[in-house]
């Protein structure tokens, strides 16, 4: 079965990786200008894994699966042997059953077996490594689940095309799900998704760094980031509040 469909379809991004395009939503999954992979290890992954480096198990749900980069880059750039468990919802089932058929950076190519178990039967698991996709509403799968996470991707469609996932209440189930000292990794630099954050206890933080663009991360505790002070941001833009649901 192609990739390619009434759905979706493949699209090179600039660092030379395949991303693709939702027509449903009217957006890549991707930055194309970031690149695929870049996006993925700069915005997500590296800070996440660098915040977790000492511990023997992180735990991460991954919201949403989509073309999976953020859950393969992971695997890429684990340092040394750890329990990793990810969790991950994603409401479009053809798109999951595809990915065998998607074009991976070749950095991927020995996850081929994870991806196929992972296209097939929704789930991968081994001694150190276990894979669940949730395929269904992750609003649903975030309130009733019982795991607590290390990090949490937040990397839904934006907040204009998919705004569910980025509302008050939504980032209210989010912070009840992450530990004390948990990460949360989001691409979106929007004031309404970082008072969301601010609004349900998080503090928040802007991420920079060479080639790629800005991104925010958001803790309970304290991160060796330059923090936000939404404070100062929503006094400043007394029109702009979080979304509702």
């Amino acid at each position: 079965m192609a990739f390619d469909s009434d759905k979706h379809k493949a699209i090179v991004s600039e660092d030379g990786s395949y991303t693709a395009y939702s027509k449903e939503f009217d957006e890549h999954y991707h930055s194309t200008k970031d690149g695929a992979l870049h996006e993925s290890l700069s915005k997500h992954v590296l800070p996440a894994l660098k915040h977790t480096q000492d511990r023997d198990e992180i735990v991460i749900l991954d919201i949403c699966f989509g073309l999976g980069f953020n859950t393969f880059a992971t695997l890429l750039h684990i340092q040394k042997e750890k329990n990793l468990i990810i969790y991950s919802p994603e409401f479009d089932v053809e798109l999951i059953e595809s990915l065998k058929d998607f074009t991976y950076p070749k950095e991927f190519e020995k996850f081929r077996d994870i991806i196929f178990d992972l296209a097939t039967n929704k789930k991968y698991e081994s001694p150190n490594l276990n894979i669940y996709l949730f395929i269904g509403d992750a609003r649903e799968f975030v309130r009733d689940t019982k795991v607590k996470f290390d990090v949490v991707y937040q990397d839904a469609f934006s907040p204009s095309s998919n705004p569910l996932l980025w509302t008050k209440e939504y980032f209210r189930d989010i912070e009840k799900l992450m530990k004390e000292d948990a990460i949360l990794t989001t691409y979106s630099i929007s004031l309404p998704t970082r008072i969301a954050l601010y609004e349900n206890g998080l503090n928040v933080f802007l991420h920079t760094g060479n080639g790629f663009r800005s991104s925010t991360l958001a803790s309970k505790s304290s991160l060796d980031y330059e923090k936000v002070d939404v404070i100062h941001k929503m006094n400043c833009n007394p029109t702009v509040t979080s979304l509702k649901d």
